[in-house]
């Protein structure tokens, strides 16, 4: 093996390693604070509800923003929600004869207002009728919603980009030194083989544009010290709003009894029912309700799918495991003895010939490795199985197999997310699809899983826990409301609705 190659290689992936490395130290210092939160207190602040989900969420929206505009847009008279019967996803929305003045509205809740006024016939509009049908122009609603809410937050001094424009130009400037560093080293390579220098250049503007793209990718926002002090009185509030009972429990009509308090609710997540109800096509799987523990709280979810392993039975590794290092070492013996990093500098033929050589060895390398990885990870699986409790967030087929012409694919894996209580974040496990029926969401389940490769091996329910569906719960016909906003929300009739606080306004 060359010496001088392997210098030339250490000196340009050293450069790149550094760049990484710069990025991620960049990354560590810039991530949102952790804001601790202030006393629980019912007092309202200035800013509107899809701004507060920005900051109690470490300065990342989530869908909340959106239905907790909604809702205050409700409170304040630009809309009305009525729930004629004990299902609040019956309930609808209509648009008032006479409707506040529009001219202090924000751009974002101009955005969900017309969005409502768009949907309405005869200005009424079934609230479940919010959701939208398409795909591409929910996205690129989010994204819109999403925009100028940050730009409201940037404006009022509370949130500000991660990277902003000093920590850009220290990594584009890192990444132009490190493209030239990758550059010189190609070029030194390129003059000790006698190959042609226009090589060193490609490479040096490759990882300039490579490095310079990934530095001005903005990460999101972060805090400021004004947006960490709001931050935690917000905190402060939903502590409150979470100490009130059954507030979680409250349907999105139960907004003509606590006024902008359900809105602000929904903004930090102490709605669990009403922000199930709602849904303006900015919802997913990734994001769940969970009761676990003794409170509603949403868990993000996330659904491993590009490694093989994932979900995989220990027969099933071990087999191509094995294959793998039967593979392996049959082409490793085949092409491994010409190995060289020598090029040929016969001519231009016999270079190329030698570096498919040495690619295909690298490869075959690659693939044994790979084998040998899958057995011995699997068998360490298989001895370090644990037990894992807790609450069914979702359940959906994974994987399927074909079965022939006209037979629908037979599903024969289940995404299994569940939360164990000891994070808000969770991974979904891999479980047999003839499982899958055992359980649904909100029961309380015991299982035995593998964690590498994500694989449930046994699955016993606890315990029915509340179901995550929107059931039951109504705002009586006539209930008084001490704040302004009172009045009635809609016919039907049910238990009544908690006392609201003693004001309303802000």
């Amino acid at each position: 093996m060359d010496p001088r190659l392997l210098l030339d290689l250490a000196v340009g992936l050293g450069a790149l390693a550094g760049w990484l490395l710069l990025y991620g130290v960049v990354r560590w210092v810039t991530r949102p604070a952790t804001v601790s939160p202030a006393p629980a207190t019912p007092d309202l602040g200035a800013e509107p509800p899809a701004v507060v989900n920005l900051l109690v969420n470490r300065w990342s929206l989530t869908e909340d923003a959106a239905e907790a505009t909604l809702l205050d847009l409700a409170a304040r008279g630009f809309l009305e929600i009525r729930q004629p019967g004990d299902d609040p996803r019956q309930s609808t929305v209509h648009l008032p004869a006479g409707a506040p003045d529009e001219a202090g509205l924000r751009p974002y809740e101009r955005l969900v207002l017309d969005r409502v006024r768009a949907l309405a016939v005869d200005g009424v509009l079934p609230l479940t009728a919010l959701t939208s049908r398409d795909e591409a122009r929910a996205r690129a609603w989010n994204r819109r919603l999403h925009g100028q809410v940050i730009a409201d937050a940037r404006a009022a001094g509370l949130s500000r980009r991660r990277f902003g424009p000093r920590v850009t130009s220290l990594l584009v400037g890192a990444a132009v030194t490190a493209a030239v560093v990758v550059c010189l080293a190609t070029l030194h390579h390129a003059n000790w083989n006698q190959l042609e220098g226009v090589h060193a250049f490609v490479a040096g503007i490759a990882a300039f544009v490579l490095l310079s793209t990934v530095a001005g990718k903005s990460p999101g926002e972060r805090d400021t010290v004004l947006g960490r002090q709001v931050a935690a009185h917000w905190l402060g509030v939903r502590d409150w709003l979470r100490g009130h009972e059954q507030f979680d429990e409250l349907p999105p009509a139960a907004v003509a009894i606590w006024d902008r308090y359900l809105g602000y609710g929904a903004a930090v997540g102490a709605t669990r029912l009403a922000s199930a109800v709602l849904d303006l096509g900015l919802g997913d799987r990734t994001s769940v309700w969970s009761s676990y523990g003794g409170r509603w709280h949403r868990i993000r979810v996330r659904y491993p799918r590009l490694l093989p392993r994932y979900g995989r039975s220990v027969p099933r590794l071990l087999a191509s495991g094995a294959i793998g290092i039967a593979v392996g070492a049959f082409l490793l013996d085949a092409f491994g003895p010409t190995f060289d990093l020598t090029l040929s500098t016969a001519n231009q033929a016999a270079r190329i010939f030698d570096l498919v050589r040495n690619g295909v060895t690298v490869v075959v390398v690659l693939v044994l490795l790979s084998g040998l990885h899958t057995v011995v990870r699997t068998l360490v699986d298989l001895a370090t199985e644990r037990t894992v409790t807790g609450e069914v967030l979702w359940i959906e087929v994974w994987r399927s197999a074909a079965q022939g012409e006209n037979r629908p694919p037979r599903p024969w894996l289940h995404y299994l997310a569940v939360d164990d209580g000891t994070a808000d974040r969770t991974t979904a496990w891999g479980l047999p699809s003839e499982w899958a029926t055992r359980c649904h969401d909100g029961d309380v389940v015991t299982l035995r899983v593998r964690p590498w490769s994500r694989r449930v091996v046994a699955l016993s329910v606890v315990g029915h826990g509340r179901s995550r569906h929107t059931t039951g719960t109504t705002v009586p016909d006539a209930v008084e409301s001490p704040g302004p906003g009172s009045g009635s929300a809609g016919g039907g009739t049910g238990p009544v609705a908690p006392t609201p606080p003693p004001t309303a306004t802000p």
